[in-house]
């Protein structure tokens, strides 16, 4: 398929106290072409003097305070963009981060894990995006200071940047990254689903195949075995197999939900179904369980599949994993293992009989091939409106209002939900 790129003049309006965005990308053109239209919007002046603000952590167990005349980020590595970042989407590692003093490497820090922009700077010509491209970006590689969200403008690589089509808000789309990243990696690396079975316009990638011909000096060493042998052939999770997401009204859960119906699983949702049942049905769920009565959750999923549940996915905590894995069933003999994955953690007390798995996040960010694949299969579910994004929650203020959206996603009124920050005066 060839690829043609149109400059467009973007216009900006404001419409009853709503800000829209005029966009224009993934126009679909003629024949077997697209056409890849980009805004041509006038760079802000803050690019020009090489300074902005941010959100600076400086201790543990304090809030963010707002800096305003930081460094801008630089390109170094070949494939680097810059976005100027109009939206960041809110992950609970945002507040939890510094509240138990994990996942800092450093301090002071510049957190926050999605966002949303416009590319205003390219490293190389042959990027696969461009100036003027708007896209979103799940901002994995949380070592590197440049790659935060919480901050006026980031660097990504090119193929971890997805582009957003113009059917696909800013706060949408910076709502979505990571939980899609976590999904995507989770189904795909971990159970070996195959996404290019799907059927229709919106086939992914086979990640298990796509791994063969990596590089594996490309995969941290901490994350070989969950990438290389985590899931045998025989072992795969397949078409028809029963799936059970405990916490399936989580964003992550909601997204995993709907790339598993995609594939043709049959799915057992998890969660309060009073508050979130009409969602997931809406989503494809096969059975709802609701959570508040565990003991009698775990008697459903095993009487619905006959004992016979093979893949749990876990989002909650340790605990949940430890239900699900009491829904799991157990071979006495040499026949194929059941799979759990903890997003959050994995039981205390494991069971021999039982394959357990954690994420393997890092390999979205290590290995171009692995990310580029990810991203361009999201434009294309973003493009067909395969998936259904995730219910969004305005919070104003720009980043001087983070700390008070995060309290709100600390308390967990949200649920379900996912908060969006808004960075520009038309976000």
């Amino acid at each position: 398929m060839s690829t043609t790129s149109t400059f467009v003049q973007s216009t900006e309006v404001e419409v009853n106290g709503q800000d829209l965005f005029h966009r224009h990308i993934f126009v679909e053109g003629q024949g077997d072409s697209t056409d890849t239209t980009r805004s041509n919007s006038p760079i802000d002046a803050k690019l020009q003097t090489s300074k902005q603000n941010v959100l600076l952590l400086q201790a543990a167990r304090e809030k963010y305070k707002l800096i305003e005349d930081h460094a801008i980020p630089t390109l170094i590595h070949n494939g680097e963009i810059l976005v100027k970042v109009l939206a960041v989407g809110l992950n609970p590692i945002d507040w939890k981060a510094p509240a138990f003093n994990f996942g800092i490497p450093a301090l002071p820090w510049i957190n926050g894990r999605d966002f949303a922009g416009v590319v205003v700077q390219v490293s190389n010509e042959s990027s696969r995006v461009r100036v003027g491209d708007i896209v979103l970006v799940p901002s994995t590689d949380y070592r590197d200071i440049r790659k935060a969200a919480f901050q006026e403008y980031a660097v990504a690589t090119n193929y971890n940047a997805a582009r957003i089509p113009s059917t696909t808000s800013i706060n949408e789309a910076a709502s979505l990254g990571v939980a899609f990243v976590a999904s995507t990696l989770a189904l795909g690396v971990s159970f070996g689903l195959d996404f290019s079975t799907i059927s229709g316009g919106a086939k992914g990638p086979n990640l298990p195949q796509v791994l063969k011909g990596t590089d594996v000096n490309e995969v941290p060493e901490d994350i070989r075995g969950e990438c290389f042998s985590s899931a045998p052939e025989s072992e795969r999770i397949q078409k028809g197999d029963w799936l059970a997401i405990w916490g399936a009204s989580t964003t992550t859960g909601y997204i995993t939900l709907q790339l598993a119906k995609l594939c043709g699983l049959r799915v057992i949702c998890v969660a309060d179904v009073a508050r979130h049942g009409a969602k997931l049905l809406d989503a494809g769920a096969d059975l709802l369980v609701d959570r508040h009565d565990t003991e009698r959750a775990v008697e459903i999923i095993r009487g619905v599949t006959g004992g016979k549940l093979r893949f749990g996915l876990d989002i909650v905590g340790k605990d949940t994993a430890t239900l699900l894995q009491n829904a799991l069933f157990r071979s006495e003999d040499d026949g194929p293992q059941a799979h759990l994955l903890g997003l959050t953690g994995i039981p205390k007390e494991q069971d021999p009989r039982i394959h357990y798995h954690t994420v393997p996040i890092k390999l979205f960010h290590t290995s171009p091939a692995v990310g580029e694949s990810m991203v361009t299969w999201l434009e294309s579910l973003l493009q067909t409106e395969s998936i259904k994004l995730p219910e969004v929650v305005h919070a104003k203020g720009g980043l001087a209002g983070v700390n008070d959206a995060l309290d709100i996603l600390r308390e967990g009124s949200v649920s379900g939900k996912r908060i969006v920050v808004g960075l520009d005066s038309q976000a």
